[in-house]
């Protein structure tokens, strides 16, 4: 069975979230395109997971809670979890190691928090965008903890990638599924980096802005639409 993903998506709690990626329209725009599973990934937190799941209730559409976490080497990763208790358990003890700096909205952007029904109910004045005192090994740990899977974000680019930060996947870390962005070409970057054959590859739209959010193109093949097969899928070995 296809289904048909998008699992990068930043709502406008992320300070580059364009202000209308509030959680009811991403999932209404998520629905028009005819997608079947969505993850949200604001920078460093969940605080818009929960209002997401809700708006997505009554809905044939899944809404998987997670972040795009930046570790303190500068390498962004895509925590999913099954559930939104363990998001909000993990988003509490990340949310005590991002730096205490301030948010500028007017050079940054805003931090937007909102409620399942579109409306604002508050604003994260610390600056989201910053490395978390955690290393890339503790994250995998404890998102292991909390039956969640990590996935390397766009490891084809320059910037925040595991690859180019580190220059190599680590061999020690349960990575299975890697993440490339949308504008890569699957097969030159394989062609280019041999090794990487042996993982999962997904592509996500990073989507920042409505418009972005992926057209029904990217597809897991799995038995059915199910949170449990989903996150099987994740941990496929090649």
């Amino acid at each position: 069975m296809k289904i048909y993903y998008d699992l990068h998506i930043h709502t406008a709690l992320s300070p580059c979230g364009d202000n209308d990626m509030s959680p009811m329209n991403i999932v209404n725009m998520a629905m028009l395109k005819g997608l079947d599973v969505i993850a949200i990934t604001d920078h460093n937190s969940v605080k818009n997971c929960l209002p997401s799941i809700k708006a997505a209730e009554d809905n044939n559409i899944i809404v998987i809670p997670g972040m795009e976490i930046q570790t303190k080497e500068e390498v962004h990763l895509l925590c999913l979890f099954r559930d939104i208790k363990a998001a909000l358990e993990f988003g509490s003890k990340i949310d005590n190691l991002i730096p205490n700096y301030t948010n500028n909205p007017e050079y940054f952007g805003e931090q937007l928090i909102f409620d399942n029904e579109n409306n604002i109910v508050g604003k994260e004045n610390r600056l989201l965008i910053s490395s978390v005192d955690i290393s890339i090994s503790k994250v995998f740990e404890m998102v292991d903890k909390l039956n969640g899977v990590v996935i390397p974000a766009h490891v084809d680019k320059r910037n925040y990638s595991i690859i180019s930060n580190l220059g190599f996947l680590p061999l020690d870390l349960d990575i299975t599924t890697i993440e490339i962005s949308k504008n890569c070409h699957k097969e030159d970057f394989i062609n280019r980096n041999k090794y990487l054959q042996n993982y999962n590859m997904i592509i996500n739209s990073d989507a920042h802005y409505l418009g972005d959010i992926s057209e029904p193109v990217n597809y897991m093949n799995i038995p059915e639409k199910d949170i449990e097969e989903i996150f099987r899928f994740f941990k496929l070995k090649k």
